[in-house]
């Protein structure tokens, strides 16, 4: 082999040695992230509320994040709620959403591939309201009433485990499927005796459509509703660093949104879903926001999750077991935490 040869060679062995390695560093960085939420506005507007990862969407802080990368930062707003967006993730059409506790435990006990990478939000609250001129007073009063609920979401565990607390099942009452904006319909024109609903009841009680008469606001933390942040596996395995920034934003966020001084500030982001600012105000008296938006890890959120999943198994609402302690992958919030500088802020 002459020495032009040897040369040639060597180079091409070189070349084709390094296409892998440039194909490997392009498939560094996605071209998109397919974020989900199952909170859409009135009137369908594509804007959520209650959860710093609804108001990231509102402000738009991921675009912000990656729009020097030319990563596009793509949201969809299900209006078919959790079992909309796990049907998405069994699909593979998102790559990370928020959800509400029961679809998460039912979407993973069904074997979606995915991993719990940040608590996002806990101790929302559920109402029971009835018409204005219902005798109803309690539980008890809607023995063998239609109550309208939205089947599949965090609303479905938090009635279930509620009236099991009062000594009832789900056999006691007539039970129809409705969201929320059918069901306010139908409880105004008399095809429902009550709805379970959460704070988008608010706006229907202004209009003199229903009264509340009950509050899950001073039940345990188990039986209020919570909040999960997800990430399908495939891509948090293919794109670890973009999975931390995104996480590093909405971390940053929550700490924001847990400071007192922020909270007009917040109601009023989240008013932009339709819903109206003295809505929140009245939903959240009383409720900590700082523990509210608290993203970490810690013992008491790890056991809130597995108390949620065995109640879910104890009603049925979920087939299947999960091992939590391998389904949470808490290094994505701690690192944010970490480079935040916010190591005792949520108390860890």
């Amino acid at each position: 082999m002459s020495r032009w040869t040897k040369i040639l060679f060597s180079s091409v062995i070189a070349v084709s040695t390094l296409v892998p390695a440039v194909q490997a560093f392009a498939e560094a960085k996605p071209s998109v992230i397919r974020l989900a939420s199952p909170y859409v506005g009135t009137g369908n507007r594509p804007v959520g509320y209650g959860s710093y990862y609804a108001t990231t969407q509102t402000l738009g802080l991921l675009e912000k994040e990656f729009q020097k990368d030319g990563i596009k930062v793509q949201w969809n707003n299900f209006k078919g709620a959790g079992p909309a967006i796990n049907e998405s993730y069994a699909n593979g059409l998102v790559d990370i959403t928020w959800l509400g506790d029961l679809p998460t435990l039912i979407g993973k006990a069904s074997r979606l591939d995915t991993k719990l990478i940040a608590v996002g939000g806990t101790h929302d609250n559920t109402y029971l309201a009835v018409p204005p001129g219902s005798p109803a007073k309690s539980w008890a009063d809607l023995k063998g009433k239609r109550i309208g609920f939205y089947r599949g979401t965090s609303i479905h565990l938090a009635l279930y485990q509620i009236i099991k607390k009062y000594g009832f099942t789900e056999k006691d009452f007539r039970f129809v499927n409705v969201d929320g904006p059918v069901g306010y319909a139908a409880l105004a024109s008399g095809d429902l005796d009550a709805i379970f609903s959460n704070q988008s009841l608010f706006p229907v009680v202004d209009r003199g459509v229903a009264k509340i008469i009950y509050s899950s606001k001073k039940e345990s933390t188990a039986l209020q509703s919570s909040g999960y942040l997800l990430v399908n596996s495939k891509f948090e395995q293919k794109y670890p660093e973009t999975v931390q920034r995104v996480v590093n934003v909405l971390v940053k966020q929550a700490a924001w949104e847990s400071e007192q001084k922020n909270r007009e500030a917040l109601f009023k982001i989240w008013s932009k879903s339709g819903l109206s600012y003295n809505t929140f105000v009245r939903a959240n008296d009383g409720v900590d926001l700082k523990n509210h938006s608290s993203p970490i890890f810690d013992a008491a959120s790890i056991s809130l999750i597995k108390q949620k999943l065995k109640a879910g198994q104890d009603l049925k609402l979920i087939r299947g077991n999960i091992d939590v302690d391998q389904w949470v992958e808490p290094k994505y919030v701690n690192n944010a935490v970490k480079s935040l500088n916010l190591q005792a802020y949520w108390g860890k």
